[in-house]
């Protein structure tokens, strides 16, 4: 869960921007269909816009790339928090969340941030991930032979996409099957954290008190999986702190969710609208790596991410003042044409995709590598065994009102 998940992007708030304002058109329908032709005209006509609210708006590959790398663009939570109340957000759902969660990965800067990060990657492995792929195999022939056995279509989201990376991350930690339900349960209580603060924090607690009972085995009985390993870590000099595992735990399981779930989804259907790419990759299905990551940059489901400004900065000729906020348009970076060949193309075996769909720096996504994974084995074995796939109705898709997130509300298949 992200701030600009709990808060709207803080927008509806403060009241609405001005009608010339660049910012507000990403707030149109059109743009929820389709952002990348405003993102084009962004980068064209004020690429470090400021909006009507005081919000930096940053969409050039260069300009963001240097800014996921510089310290004075802050990720912490109360420089975060400060700057939202600033703008007029309202923020107690948020604020509840992120105390219960104390100081993780996701919401601290260096050198908190970086000893954080250190421990995660002993324990998150290049190794551990790619061990995961004859699991994820059998999970998605699984979830495929259901969808076959209850007739010709189905939501891809529903079926697929969805309960996926909820049953890899519960194998990863050593989860067991018949936890999972209430897992799930757990899940999309707190994902709704804006709706109804007390059902979404009951649903955190209970959730961080079988996450504490996991721990306590784990260490009475260590196994081949992630928990372990992260208590492992405590034997180190620079340990987790008890409260440190439970945070690193609970958003390690939490946060490749719905970004590999619309991974999965934006790239389907991407692979759908452009058929000669679909047929360039059923013919030749060693593409799929080099395909994943072309189709992360085409149509990203995480759009932009939140900075706040934690000293004066200089981008692109403009100077961002301490205390302002900065979204950092991951998705209109993959498309600067600066940067990209005919950057609007999906082109499957596009050289040199350095794209910034995973973010980059200091908080790069630790579990970009296992999002990626997921998605190579789903879309892969999807058109492998569905050979006359195709969308139900072009017209009837919709997407998530963020203009932060790329996220289908459902992508109902023929097959």
């Amino acid at each position: 869960m992200t701030l600009t998940e709990t808060t709207g992007g803080a927008r509806e708030s403060v009241g609405p921007a001005r009608s010339d304002d660049l910012a507000a058109a990403l707030l149109t329908p059109e743009a929820r269909r389709d952002p990348y032709p405003f993102y084009a005209r962004m980068r064209r006509e004020d690429p470090v816009h400021r909006s009507a609210q005081g919000i930096w708006y940053l969409t050039r590959y260069a300009d963001v790339e240097a800014a996921l790398g510089d310290l004075r663009l802050s990720n912490d939570r109360d420089r975060m928090t400060r700057a939202y109340t600033a703008l007029g957000g309202d923020l107690k759902a948020f604020s509840r969340l992120t105390d219960r969660l104390g100081r993780v990965m996701t919401n601290t800067d260096p050198p908190d941030h970086a000893r954080l990060r250190k421990l995660a990657n002993r324990a998150f492995t290049a190794r551990r991930v790619e061990a995961l792929r004859e699991g994820i195999q059998r999970i998605v022939d699984r979830l495929l032979d259901e969808a076959a056995d209850a007739g010709p279509s189905m939501d891809l989201i529903e079926a697929v996409a969805c309960p996926l990376p909820m049953s890899v991350v519960c194998e990863l930690f050593g989860i067991p099957p018949e936890d999972v339900p209430q897992v799930k349960t757990w899940f999309n209580r707190f994902g709704r954290i804006s709706e109804d603060i007390d059902k979404s924090e009951a649903a955190i607690e209970q959730y961080e008190e079988y996450l504490a009972r996991l721990v306590r085995r784990r260490r009475a009985d260590p196994g081949d999986d992630l928990i372990s390993a992260l208590v492992a870590t405590q034997a180190q000099d620079d340990r987790l702190t008890d409260s440190e595992l439970l945070s690193t735990c609970f958003v390690l399981i939490t946060a490749g969710d719905e970004t590999t779930t619309h991974l999965v989804g934006n790239a389907v259907l991407a692979l759908l609208r452009h058929p000669d790419q679909l047929a360039r990759l059923r013919e030749d299905p060693a593409l799929i790596r080099t395909a994943v990551d072309e189709l992360a940059r085409y149509d990203t489901p995480t759009q932009a991410i939140v900075r706040v400004v934690a000293e004066d900065v200089e981008i692109g000729g403009r100077t961002l003042r301490e205390g302002e906020l900065a979204y950092l348009f991951l998705a209109a970076t993959n498309r600067d044409p600066e940067r990209f060949e005919d950057p609007d193309r999906l082109d499957l075996t596009r050289p040199g995709n350095r794209h910034l769909s995973f973010g980059n720096g200091p908080h790069f996504c630790l579990g970009g590598p296992l999002a990626k994974l997921q998605a190579e084995v789903a879309v892969g074995t999807l058109i492998r065994r569905l050979p006359h796939l195709r969308l139900a109705d072009e017209a009837a898709l919709d997407w998530r009102p963020n203009p932060l997130q790329r996220r289908l509300t459902a992508l109902p298949l023929t097959y």
